[in-house]
């Protein structure tokens, strides 16, 4: 079974920067994309960004600038290096990733969500 570990999430305050980490492990043959999620209480699970297996990356409109995305492919990891941190940014972040298993085909996976909370 594929399952995908998060790590990083805490408590910090405005203008403060936290590291999110995500690793994928199980009987894996490729990751395609994957990217993170994120629900504050009462909304939607909101895209905030995605990379490619290539690198190509997209973000969120309200965290271009202060997110930067990454990954580490030999690793089966993705992190989110979080800047300038806002209240606003507060929520339940989810990673995620397209994943094609060694023999039985391709399936989409969700870490278990880690708490970001910035105070003001």
């Amino acid at each position: 079974q594929v399952q995908l570990v998060e790590s990083g999430g805490g408590l910090v305050q405005a203008g403060g920067s936290l590291k999110l980490s995500c690793a994928a492990s199980g009987s894996i043959f490729r990751i395609n994309t994957m990217g993170w999620y994120r629900q504050a209480p009462g909304s939607q699970r909101e895209l905030v960004a995605a990379i490619t297996s290539g690198g190509t990356t997209n973000y969120a409109d309200s965290v271009k600038g202060r997110f930067t995305i990454s990954r580490d492919n030999a690793q089966n990891t993705v992190y989110l290096q979080m800047n300038s941190l806002r209240p606003a940014d507060t929520a339940v972040y989810y990673c995620n990733a397209d994943i094609i298993r060694m023999f039985n085909g391709r399936d989409n996976y969700w870490g278990q969500g880690t708490q970001v909370t910035v105070s003001s």
